[in-house]
């Protein structure tokens, strides 16, 4: 008797059934079944021995047909003591040993390779009742489970980086807050951003970019190891969750070792790269604060570090909420400063650095708030950009400084910022060309200054927003150069007509073991060789005007020849036809540091306390309660170096300027690196009264 007819024979008459056609057609119709592989049909004895099993089952399973028959079923599935989960809750034995119909039961075959199956079943018994055994069928579940499991894995993980994604990351936090409030112990959270990357998406594309994240998983994977769970949260930001450990100190060395890894250099297609890292650190308490609450705590806590100048790391601080607080209030004010009138444009003149003849002016936004004073541009301008207001302020100015511009007389110039997020805009050859038209003014009056930051991208639109400038007519100036990535392609590819060169390089360029002066040089002669102006930014003083005059810049802006000015001052600068007189110092000033530190005064055989507030290599500002004499000699002791010995030149009220009688090595103050002080993204009353910096 086949295997086939075996299966089809019942309690009854074996002989009758075979003879009769249906037999013939459902043992055709089951040979069907099972050669299309999709399902299988399976017979036990009463003591659950297997008594049939279709042939591709042995197949799958290495055996042969025969060599199954007479061992039992439950031989071949694995238990779940093998398999922990995934598996149906009763068992195969159970159905089998308890005589109960079973339908859909999932198992899992024992092999070494992965092979599940649904089995259905059912006792059978005779017109007595006695029971027999069971019979069923089953079918393959491996390739669905597959795909199940490849589902569960990428909702589970970053298809980037294979690293866990947000959601896991969600419930590992979640998981660690319960361990820790159950454990009385504490756990923490890195929330990381990395510094620089998009300058790489930009300049060597997405490729490039992936690569690098996948590069820094492996890296961030290695740092923390055992310690925690590291997850990819999106973009360029990553997580690491730390389930027991608290301590500040093994936490800033972690921190500083993944950002000393991170900033190692990477090699992609051939390529040196290199970014930094951002750290914001949380730590739970013994409160009923959420994930979502460590979250933000540590959001805010990046946010400081990021605002310390990247690339180092912050813990943090209930105070970063009142300094969060204090951001989303100037975001509000911002919002309505420009229709309450609260924004103005100021300008600073440019002249000619042989006949200082004023040639033209910076146009400088100012916010002056009605209750705190003038915001600094530093921390506003971002925030338009960020919250989407850059292109209207950007308008406004635009517009503003142009219908100033047309008052003036015909050889001065007016000179606007352009935000790389303006620049971005589809609109903005026709925003210029309208307010152009509208005030009057031509299109060779007005220069748009850009940063390099703008260039960075190098792509098709960048290169037709600069053709579009061009063909108005308007000039093209390279703000702050040689602060940035100074790559000279740039002034091969874009036709500037000038390049304004930073403050930074002016400040000090006269002394005389400065290399400025040699970079000064160096840019001025390029320049020249492109048929471009050059600006030098920030002079101040008698000597760097000499320098950079010397040099062969072709204009000078800075203090010396003039401050930021309201319109109608500009006005009136612009009308004269005289040269403009400079007016600064000789020299520069000695380099100052901020300090605050307690003091002893000696003088005329007496020691009073005293407190420096700042100092330089030729002298300090001090402050005592004791009035002293302008002249004075004194001698003061301020744990630096021993006794310094000074004359005191001026003197107003409790404060008078000292100067040393031999030059004072600031490196012997040493101070503190600040490790884990929380930096506040905002100064306390966000906007702070003081003339804004000449740079705009």
């Amino acid at each position: 008797m086949g295997p086939i007819r075996h299966f089809l024979r019942t309690g009854g008459n074996s002989a009758q059934e075979e003879s009769r056609p249906e037999s013939v057609r459902a043992e055709g119709l089951i040979q069907e079944f099972e050669n299309s592989e999709k399902g299988w049909f399976w017979e036990t004895s009463r003591d659950g021995a297997l008594s049939y099993i279709s042939d591709s089952v042995a197949r799958a399973l290495g055996r042969e047909s025969n060599d199954l028959i007479g061992r039992s079923f439950t031989d071949l599935i694995l238990s779940e003591a093998s398999d922990g989960g995934g598996t149906s809750e009763r068992t195969l034995g159970f159905y089998l040993s308890s005589h109960v119909a079973f339908q859909d039961l999932i198992v899992r075959a024992k092999t070494k390779s992965e092979i599940w199956w649904s089995i259905s079943g059912r006792p059978i018994h005779d017109e007595v009742g006695r029971f027999f055994g069971f019979r069923g069928y089953a079918s393959d579940l491996t390739k669905m489970r597959q795909s199940e499991v490849e589902l569960d894995r990428l909702a589970r993980q970053d298809s980037l980086t294979g690293l866990p994604n947000r959601e896991v990351l969600r419930r590992a936090l979640d998981d660690a807050l319960v361990s820790a409030a159950r454990r009385k112990h504490r756990c923490s959270v890195f929330l990381l951003d990395l510094d620089r990357f998009k300058a790489v998406n930009d300049t060597l594309g997405h490729p490039a970019g992936d690569t690098l994240l996948r590069l820094v998983s492996l890296r961030l994977r290695d740092e923390v190891s055992k310690l925690g769970q590291v997850g990819r949260l999106g973009g360029d930001e990553f997580e690491v969750v730390l389930p027991a450990t608290s301590d500040k100190k093994e936490l800033s060395d972690l921190a500083q070792a993944i950002i000393d890894s991170l900033s190692r250099p990477y090699t992609i297609n051939g390529t040196a790269v290199s970014i930094g890292a951002s750290v914001g650190i949380v730590t739970s308490d013994y409160d009923d604060r959420t994930s979502d609450d460590l979250m933000r705590d540590a959001d805010l806590a990046l946010y400081a570090a990021k605002a310390a100048g990247k690339g180092t790391f912050r813990f943090f601080e209930p105070e970063m909420h009142e300094a969060a607080r204090e951001r989303q209030l100037m975001e509000s004010d911002l919002r309505v400063a420009l229709e309450k009138g609260q924004l103005r444009v100021v300008f600073q003149p440019s002249v000619d650095a042989s006949s200082e003849a004023v040639t033209g002016f910076e146009a400088l936004i100012r916010w002056d708030h009605p209750e705190h004073g003038p915001v600094s541009p530093a921390l506003f301008i971002p925030l338009a950009e960020e919250i989407g207001l850059i292109n209207e302020i950007g308008e406004w100015v635009l517009r503003t400084a142009c219908a100033e511009a047309v008052k003036w007389p015909q050889q001065v110039s007016v000179a606007v910022n352009l935000s790389p997020v303006q620049f971005k805009a589809h609109a903005l050859p026709s925003t210029v060309r309208s307010v152009l038209s509208d005030v009057g003014l031509a299109a060779k009056r007005l220069e748009l200054e850009i940063t390099e930051g703008v260039l960075l991208s190098n792509d098709e639109h960048v290169h037709d927003m600069i053709d579009s400038l061009k063909k108005i007519g308007v000039k093209l100036a390279l703000d702050d150069f040689g602060t940035g990535y100074s790559s000279l392609s740039y002034l091969l590819r874009v036709p500037f007509d000038k390049i304004k060169i930073d403050q930074s390089f002016v400040r000090g360029a006269s002394d005389p073991e400065s290399r400025n002066a040699a970079l000064i040089r160096a840019m001025v002669g390029l320049a020249s060789d492109l048929q471009m102006q050059t600006t030098a930014e920030g002079v101040e003083t008698q000597d760097e005007l000499l320098l950079v005059r010397n040099l062969g810049c072709s204009l000078v802006q800075g203090y010396i020849f003039g401050k930021p000015m309201p319109a109608d001052e500009a006005l009136e600068l612009a009308a004269k036809a005289s040269p403009v007189k400079p007016d600064g110092f000789t020299r520069a000033r000695e380099t100052r540091v901020r300090i605050i530190r307690a003091a002893l005064l000696h003088y005329d055989g007496q020691v009073k306390g005293a407190r420096l507030r700042n100092i330089s290599s030729g002298g300090a500002l001090v402050e005592c309660r004791d009035e002293l004499p302008v002249g004075a000699e004194i001698r003061l002791d301020f744990a630096a170096g021993g006794l310094v010995d000074a004359t005191i030149r001026w003197v107003k009220g409790m404060q008078f300027g000292v100067q040393f009688k031999e030059k004072f090595n600031l490196k012997l103050l040493q101070p503190a690196k600040p490790v884990a002080k929380p930096a506040t993204a905002l100064a306390s009353h966000y906007l702070t009264a003081g003339e804004a910096p000449q740079a705009g």
